[in-house]
């Protein structure tokens, strides 16, 4: 409602030199949906979920179970990237809505989310990407204040309730039976976590508990989101639609962390590829990216940069 679809009015010439860079047929095979692929990750992440649980209800010492909960708080993490690839319909051959509406739901509630919000609020972010007022990532979630300090509050538990006023701010904005929809599923989602955080505190007591939950999702789960969204549009060139994301060089440990979410410039340009495909787009895009002048940027820097040398995104 009153959104201007900025970046379709900003990005036509870029997109017909994105078209001209690569072939019809690259682009055709980058699209191929695979969902067999798709459930092989999906299982993948539900198994980790649940082995690194139990997992952290018996290891006790502090060198095993640390380095589980960091697993757990990542994989809990990128149940969002799952709902991702819903939300553009990059699971199927072609659409099943009510197939992937129980899909959105089970990625959703894991991480705490409203599924139809996260809908939402992401293809705006995708239909308004480069407005300072109606992308909703960028007007509600990037720090105002360039301060360290505040930087490192979204690395601490206190990134709940930002993002959460930020989404009650943009929910304001939708149509009354969306937003009924939306408090629905997120009562949902919360009673789910109360009801794991009970269970495993009743069954194992306090101490599993906060190994097995407590530590992953309030204290790893917004470092992972924090890490995630520097990667994606804090370092760009406001002046060309083509930098408007973060140029993110391929590594395997943070593809295998992050679910290919790194590859997140390669992502707008092609909202539809399979999260499985990003790597070969950057990899056949490379040339172009040459030609263009673009950055390539690592975790690394972003780190220094954001922390460090506390450049404003």
């Amino acid at each position: 409602m009153g959104k201007r679809r900025y970046y379709a009015a900003h990005a036509a010439a870029f997109k017909a030199e994105l078209a001209a860079a690569v072939s019809t047929d690259a682009v055709r095979d980058w699209h191929r949906r695979q969902p067999a692929r798709h459930a092989a990750v999906a299982l993948r992440q539900f198994a980790l979920l649940g082995l690194a649980t139990w997992a952290l209800v018996r290891a006790t010492h502090p060198a095993i179970w640390i380095p589980l909960a960091v697993v757990q708080g990542f994989t809990v993490f990128n149940f969002t990237v799952l709902l991702h690839e819903v939300v553009h319909h990059a699971v199927f051959a072609r659409r099943r809505p009510r197939l992937e509406r129980l899909l959105g739901f089970a990625y959703a509630v894991p991480s705490g989310l409203s599924a139809s919000q996260f809908t939402r609020w992401h293809l705006d972010h995708h239909a308004e990407l480069g407005s300072s007022d109606d992308d909703p990532k960028r007007r509600h979630l990037s720090p105002k204040i360039n301060a360290r300090w505040l930087k490192l509050l979204y690395c601490t538990p206190a990134l709940f309730p930002i993002y959460f006023r930020a989404a009650r701010r943009e929910a304001a904005t939708y149509e009354a039976p969306l937003r009924r929809t939306i408090a629905r599923e997120r009562w949902v989602s919360i009673a789910v976590h109360l009801a794991a955080l009970a269970s495993l505190a009743w069954w194992f007591g306090w101490g599993a508990a906060a190994r097995a939950y407590v530590v992953p999702v309030f204290f790893v789960f917004p470092v992972a989101f924090t890490l995630n969204r520097l990667g994606q549009h804090y370092s760009i060139d406001p002046s060309d639609p083509a930098g408007w994301s973060t140029l993110m060089r391929g590594h395997w440990f943070w593809d295998l962390a992050f679910l290919n979410s790194n590859y997140h410039l390669e992502h707008h340009y092609f909202p539809g590829v399979p999260f499985y495909r990003l790597p070969d787009v950057q990899t056949a895009l490379t040339p172009y990216y040459a030609r263009k002048g673009l950055a390539w940027r690592s975790y690394g820097q972003l780190l220094r940069g954001w922390f460090v040398e506390n450049h404003a995104p």
